[in-house]
């Protein structure tokens, strides 16, 4: 009569794996557990720095907008945090060369549906300077009610009722083969509405894109938030934003 062999305890069936590679297994998952788990305090570090950040410029400046597009480059640049003037809002005192902010909804952006909690982060976040919302633009004024704003001169500057204008803050010569906008086109502006541009007129979705639409491109004056003051972050970059009138064209009043 035969006898079963001994089970030989090293040759388990099963999930359980054999000899000494187990416990090894084990070490190097919980390694590799460990070293997942000692990244999430600097990871939550990072957000709250950024988080006391921004709240330390909201408190020391105010409202804060954060800079998301090369639009208005050299004036402003992506990453840039501006400091809003919102004494503005509504086109209240608006000069021709201001910076201005604005919710471009139904204008430069299409109307979107927002619940009340997408919403509500977007604010917050904004308000913080620690995010962009995709409606609110950043852009110069070009022109305002009862102005006449033209692309371009025979030297390739635009004119506003009839007079050539100067713009040092587009950085670069304006001539006749390189003028201020490359399309010709001309705006004729009504009561409650501007023309916006931006600085970096290659890269930058404005009044000038918006021809033929309803409205012609013509941004509400109801729509503004305010101006853009002060760039306050980063503080290599901390200085006023250049919104002056340029020499000849006395301030819309």
């Amino acid at each position: 009569m035969s006898h079963p062999e001994p089970r030989d305890p090293s040759r388990s069936r099963g999930s359980r794996a054999s000899g000494s590679g187990a416990p090894a297994a084990r070490d190097a998952r919980s390694a590799d557990a460990a070293g997942a788990a000692g990244w999430w305090p600097w990871v939550a570090l990072t957000v709250v720095a950024g988080v006391v950040l921004a709240a330390v410029l909201r408190a020391v400046t105010g409202a804060v907008l954060l800079i998301p597009s090369a639009s208005m480059e050299p004036t402003l640049l992506p990453g840039d945090r501006v400091r809003i003037d919102a004494s503005a809002a509504g086109g209240a005192g608006l000069e021709r060369g201001d910076v201005v902010v604005f919710d471009g909804g139904g204008s430069l952006a299409p109307y979107r549906s927002r619940g009340s909690l997408e919403a509500g982060l977007e604010d917050v976040a904004q308000w913080w300077g620690t995010a962009a919302r995709e409606d609110v633009f950043v852009k110069r004024v070009a022109g305002l009610p009862g102005d006449t704003v033209q692309c371009c001169a025979a030297d390739g500057r635009l004119t506003v009722n009839g007079t050539p204008l100067d713009e040092p803050y587009l950085g670069r010569a304006v001539t006749a083969a390189e003028p201020a906008s490359e399309r010709p086109w001309r705006f004729e502006v009504p009561a409650g509405r501007m023309v916006v541009l931006g600085d970096n007129r290659a890269d930058s979705r404005d009044s000038r894109a918006l021809l033929g639409a309803p409205g012609g491109g013509l941004i509400p004056l109801d729509s503004v938030l305010g101006t853009a003051e002060e760039v306050v972050w980063p503080l290599d970059r901390r200085g006023p934003v250049d919104g002056a009138a340029a020499p000849g064209e006395a301030a819309h009043g």
